[in-house]
């Protein structure tokens, strides 16, 4: 589970100095690095920048790309390992469908909540401090939830997980963006697409593996040795490559932040439940998280006129990052709507367990990994159009495929269509993430990092609840017209992927206009 990064990792790093640059990298290097009052080597400006283009990362710097890729595909790895385990966890702890559907709802909720702090976070505080309180909040989080003897306890322990996993890839990517230069970016860049696409497609594989064997608290069990790993070792090896500033946080604006985010996925994950009667109508929370999101904007277009916003929304005056930023929504919608839909497929309609069910979404998994260092290579060189357009064409063939989907259709098509689904999504987060981050200032980094993560819970929440919902209506709509259920079951699929495949149609034509950051060959400002 913690190979996949750590192995690309060295591979994916810049190259040697190439002839040219050499002088230009040994100056970069010249001062010699102050200490911190922890021993640690305090970077200097010449020292944090990310260097020549060409020129090879520090030992140190990475050590430290290494820790953090390592640490968020453990940490990312559990946003979707409860969604197998809850027919076990409404059995052994006596709760309903519904009730199980918060352990996911609620880890989705607090990284909505989280994430837009993350930002200013990032610039109070250096990156040591800021990577052990992610992996100690989600080490926390794990033993609680290990430990938990009944179902509130249980809730609690995912919210403190989600607490650190939404720290880590803010941290993550703003750090590689300071460290890395821009020409090289696509390497790194093709890691963390490891992370946010392979991690959570692993999750429902990884789970009904354990469960087929183990108790569900062995999921969490499991997992903590290698969190308590990477505390230890973060905590021994981990340096600290930027420079804090001095900010005060805009409270109203965590309030607003908190009330908007969380409003939004919540009334999506209501939405998704409605028809298990929730007790709370979705628009309730839905108008609550739009007015709040309203103000919330209003607030930051004035505080960032003295850079005293919580969240920067001068990210967005960069036309290619608003243009990134959507088609990852897009296909972060598909990624997360495919995962939620095809277990319930396979096991409701083809009448398959749930442990072949998470084994389907494996060899799909494991494209995204082996592709993502080679597609940044290939960024690198070519520019991201040569991956976007066939990639976003690919998924969208796929999800028109899909929706021709029936109650005989052979489980091995089903395979098949997901592993080229996820071979064309390979194709594009790698892009598309380093085009958005790399087309803001990088003093903005920070920025962009948190406003990505937002982006990704809230496609997240609303490809669950639009494909479950869209599904739902269909069944009942078919079940009421006397269809049988099996048969009905599978039109409510087909027509989730309709709705799915038309929203993609989006990303699409976001592919074609999305390009390569300039670059001017020098290495990047410091970022505070």
């Amino acid at each position: 589970m913690t190979q996949s990064p750590s192995s690309s990792v060295s591979d994916a790093l810049p190259s040697p100095e190439v002839p040219g640059v050499g002088a230009a990298a040994a100056t970069a290097r010249a001062a010699a690095p102050a200490r911190t009052d922890t021993g640690a080597e305090a970077p200097s400006d010449a020292r944090r920048t990310a260097g020549p283009v060409g020129a090879a990362l520090p030992p140190r710097d990475k050590l430290v790309i290494t820790l953090l890729l390592i640490s968020a595909f453990v940490v990312i790895l559990n946003e979707t390992i409860m969604g197998v385990a809850i027919p076990r966890l409404v059995e052994d702890l006596g709760i309903t469908v519904g009730a199980g559907q918060w352990l996911s709802t609620a880890f989705m909720l607090t990284m909505a909540v989280v994430i837009p702090i993350t930002g200013y976070l990032l610039q109070r505080f250096d990156t040591r401090p800021v990577f052990m309180a992610a992996m100690g909040l989600f080490s926390l989080g794990t033993l609680i939830a290990a430990m938990a003897p009944g179902f509130g306890v249980l809730v609690i322990g995912r919210v403190v997980q989600a607490s650190g996993t939404a720290i880590m890839m803010p941290l993550l990517m703003t750090t590689v963006m300071t460290l890395v230069p821009p020409a090289s970016r696509g390497k790194i860049m093709g890691n963390i697409s490891i992370v946010i696409s392979v991690a959570p497609a692993l999750g429902p594989t990884i789970s009904g593996a354990i469960l087929s064997v183990l108790d569900w608290r062995w999921m969490f069990w499991l997992v903590l040795p290698i969190s308590l790993a990477a505390l230890a070792i973060g905590s021994a090896k981990m340096q600290n490559v930027t420079e804090p500033r001095r900010s005060a946080i805009d409270v109203p604006s965590v309030i607003l932040s908190a009330v908007a985010f969380g409003g939004i996925i919540y009334g999506l994950s209501q939405l998704g439940e409605a028809s298990t009667g929730s007790a709370v109508p979705a628009w309730i929370p839905l108008v609550a998280g739009i007015a709040g999101l309203a103000l919330f904007i209003t607030r930051q277009l004035v505080l960032q006129r003295r850079d005293a916003a919580l969240l920067d929304l001068r990210v967005f005056t960069s036309g290619n990052f608003t243009i990134s930023i959507v088609a990852i929504a897009v296909s972060m919608m598909a990624l997360f709507g495919t995962i939620i839909l095809i277990p319930i497929y396979v096991q409701t309609v083809l009448g398959m367990d749930p442990l072949v069910s998470g084994l389907l979404l494996l060899p799909g998994g494991l494209a995204m990994g082996l592709l993502g260092p080679v597609v940044g290579r290939i960024y690198d060189r070519r520019g991201p159009r040569v991956l976007l357009v066939p990639g976003a064409l690919l998924v969208s063939v796929v999800f028109w495929a899909m929706t021709r989907l029936t109650e005989t259709t052979p489980v091995q098509l089903v395979l098949v269509a997901h592993v080229f689904l996820s071979i064309g999504l390979a194709l594009m987060f790698t892009p598309l993430l380093t085009s958005a981050l790399g087309s803001v200032k990088p003093h903005l980094y920070s920025h962009g990092s948190a406003v990505f993560g937002t982006a990704q819970q809230l496609a997240g929440a609303a490809g669950t609840a639009l494909f479950i919902s869209v599904m739902t209506l269909q069944t009942t709509a078919l079940v009421s017209e006397g269809v049988g259920e099996l048969p009905a079951m599978a039109g409510g699929i087909r027509a989730a992927f309709m709705y799915g495949a038309i929203i993609f149609l989006l990303a699409v034509v976001a592919s074609f206009f999305v390009r390569a950051p300039q670059q001017d060959g020098a290495a990047p400002t410091p970022v505070h």
